[in-house]
């Protein structure tokens, strides 16, 4: 694939699932540019503001399978891995998860204890799972879609472990749309309330879509002040006296293959500054843990980044 044929098919994969998930073209622009870099995306917001929809968009986008989980406390690691069946004369089955998918959503993940939370980290981090001591590979591409719900507005949450949180690219949050597009939702409703995608045709198959994946490894070039950049406003935000846990090396790797993917939306081959200040607040902002000092002065994850991206000094042509 060259850089023409992948500029393309980023802004034609934007402009398809734009057409179906009214307004948040923001939050479209990068959950697809996650994924296309090889990652996996939580979302935070209320109910209804079209989570689902969206991963089902990029899904038939891509030409993948998709598959949704919903999170409550009664899920076990079966229930998404897999498990087998054993017969009397000794042989076993097989019976495939919903995790044997392009596409993962998982509804709620907050809502699964941990040991559910534990099954997903294999999966996120090593591409397979093991059930009965057999390690199963997944299918390439996988990717996860999460949603969370806010922990100060549902009751019976189980707070994601540090080292799930830490597999997520980026965290996005969406609310509710503007009132002029919510009277497009209205007009769409005989479509929308099914959760209809049927409209949306593939821009590309899974093998072009991984191909576009691998495009981004060497079709994008990242300029060494523009990596040390990168590792700057990663270790200010690191090394800052209100913060108790800063953003580990994997913020930094996954910054940088996000970046790329943004440069390639802007019909660029290369990546600029503001490529990063872009995602710099969706890649860092759940991976920071803030002393108990920072409450009592008013700050949260969102000012430190803010200062970082300010006080940082960004290279120059």
């Amino acid at each position: 694939m060259d850089f023409d044929k992948a500029r393309e098919v980023v802004s034609d994969l934007v402009n398809v699932v734009g057409r179906v998930v009214v307004g948040k073209r923001s939050v479209i622009k990068h959950v697809i540019a996650t994924l296309i870099a090889g990652g996996h995306v939580l979302i935070e917001g209320p109910t209804g503001v079209a989570k689902t929809l969206l991963a089902k968009s990029i899904s038939r986008a891509i030409g993948g399978e998709f598959r949704r989980v919903q999170g409550n406390p009664d899920l076990l690691p079966t229930d998404l891995t897999g498990y087998y069946i054993y017969s009397l004369d000794g042989s076993k089955r097989f019976v495939k998860g919903p995790i044997f998918t392009n596409i993962l959503m998982f509804d709620e993940l907050n809502r699964t204890p941990t040991r559910v939370q534990s099954a997903l980290l294999q999966a996120m981090a090593e591409y397979n799972v093991s059930i009965d001591g057999i390690i199963h590979e997944l299918p390439k591409p996988f990717h996860v879609i999460a949603t969370e719900m806010p922990v100060e507005e549902e009751l019976g949450v189980y707070p994601l472990t540090l080292t799930l949180r830490d597999r997520f690219w980026i965290k996005c949050y969406t609310t509710y749309n503007r009132l002029d597009e919510e009277f497009e939702i209205i007009k769409r409703a005989d479509q929308l309330y099914l959760l209809d995608v049927s409209s949306i045709e593939s821009v590309v198959n899974l093998n072009e879509f991984v191909e576009l994946q691998r495009f981004i490894d060497k079709g994008v070039y990242v300029d060494d002040r523009v990596i040390k950049y990168i590792a700057e406003v990663v270790n200010y935000l690191r090394n800052h006296s209100l913060t108790k846990m800063g953003p580990s090396h994997r913020g930094s790797i996954f910054m940088y293959r996000i970046a790329k993917v943004l440069a390639l939306m802007d019909s660029r081959d290369y990546v600029i500054p503001d490529d990063v200040k872009e995602i710099c607040e969706s890649v860092l902002s759940h991976r920071i843990i803030l002393v108990e000092e920072a409450e009592v002065e008013g700050k949260k994850v969102h000012d430190l980044i803010s200062e970082a991206l300010k006080r940082v000094r960004v290279p120059k042509e």
